[in-house]
Parts: structure tokens; sequence; C-alpha cells
């Protein structure tokens, strides 16, 4: 079998044992399919001596594939469009606050450590999804795949903090956990609230899809004063 048909087929099964796992563990948080996922299909290119460029290659047909996925998030957003229009200033509120926070607090913490400005551009987009991520890391300055490395990092880790936190706070509206998710955990977020609350799927996907826009036109023009 040829790596072009071998690492997608691979990379099928490994969600779909990590998907197992997920709804046997009763949807544990460290059990999240794109943490255990990843980790198998990272273990199987170091066993094979497999470089990450012939894997990225092999599997560009699935990537594509994530375009049409964030897509039909549209439906749930189109089906609780009126609800959203009527909450639209609390969430309007909320989108602000996440993202001026999300990409002013990385950047203040990055330069207070030292880091040099090429690396707290690739971290500052880290709560947007992953393309937009990338793509603005690069126009600023920034890394790509530092990026994507931040963002898959601020995805697992801000679904895993997200309920704990809100429960602490005492917040139980799960329209308000699902747009934290949405706008903190961009993709993965959304997975989650698709998992276990998915008739507040539309307000993850707005959160999720207004973020990646103000993050993209924050760190543009931040990037220049800078």
């Amino acid at each position: 079998m040829t790596p072009a048909l071998a690492w997608p087929l691979l990379t099928l099964a490994a969600y779909a044992a990590a998907l197992w796992l997920y709804r046997r563990s009763g949807h544990h948080l460290l059990c999240l399919p794109v943490l255990t996922g990843t980790a198998l299909v990272v273990a199987l290119l170091a066993l094979s001596g497999t470089a990450y460029p012939v894997y990225a290659d092999a599997t560009r047909l699935l990537r594509w594939l994530t375009g049409p996925a964030v897509i039909a998030l549209a439906v749930p957003l189109y089906r609780q469009a009126a609800l959203l229009r009527r909450l639209a200033l609390p969430l309007l509120g909320a989108l602000l606050a996440g993202c001026a926070v999300a990409v002013g607090a990385t950047l203040a913490l990055a330069f207070a450590l030292g880091a040099p400005r090429e690396v707290a551009l690739s971290l500052a987009p880290k709560s947007a999804t992953m393309p937009i991520a990338m793509a603005a890391a690069e126009r600023a300055g920034g890394l790509p795949a530092l990026a994507a490395m931040a963002v898959v990092a601020t995805g697992v880790l801000g679904t895993l903090l997200c309920a704990p936190l809100l429960r602490r706070l005492r917040i139980e509206d799960e329209r308000v956990t699902a747009f934290t998710l949405g706008l903190a955990a961009h993709a993965i977020g959304v997975a989650r609230v698709l998992q276990t609350r998915p008739d507040t799927v539309a307000f993850a996907a707005l959160a999720m899809s207004l973020n990646g826009v103000a993050t993209a036109l924050a760190v543009a023009l931040l990037a220049r004063w800078l």
C-alpha cells in the first residue's frame, strides 16, 4: 500500500479508535479525540520514521475536508438565527472582551518573558481556528508552524478548563458555556459542544467564526505597532 493511501486510512483508524475511547470513557475530557487521536498518529509517525512533510502531503485531502465541515456549521446558525439576533449585544460584548484578552494578554506575557517578536506574533492568534491563526501569524511576521501548535494546545487546554472554571464562577447557562468554548477553544471547543450540548452548538459556532475574524484583525493591527 502506498503512503498516499496508507496514511489517510491510518489517520481515520486513529480517529475511530480515539472516538471509541472517548465514548467508552463517558466523554471524559482527558480522552478528547483530538488529544488521543493526535497522540496515536504521532506515535505511528515516530515508529515508522515518517517525516511530517510526507504525512502532510499524503493527507491533504483530509485537510481539505475541514473546509466543508466548518461551512456545515452554518446550518445550526440559521436554525437559531432569531435567538442569536435577540442576544446580539451581549454576545458582541463577550466576543470583543474575549478577543482582546486572548490577544493582548498573550502578547504582554510573551514580551514580558523576553520572547522575540516573531514568537509573540505566532502565539497571539492562538484562540482562532487553525487556518485563520496560521494565516494571521504569517502575515504579521510570525511562524505558521508555531501558531498551529499554539492553536492545538489552546483548544485542548481551553476545553479542559472551561467547564470547571464556569462551575467555579457559578455560571450554569449552557448557552454561555457553548459560546465560551467556541470563543476560547475554537474548533475543538465546538466539537465538545456538539458532542455534549448539541442544542447550543450555534452559540459555539458563532463564537468561533467571529473570533477568528476579530483575532485576525487585531493581530494585523497590533503587528504594525510592535
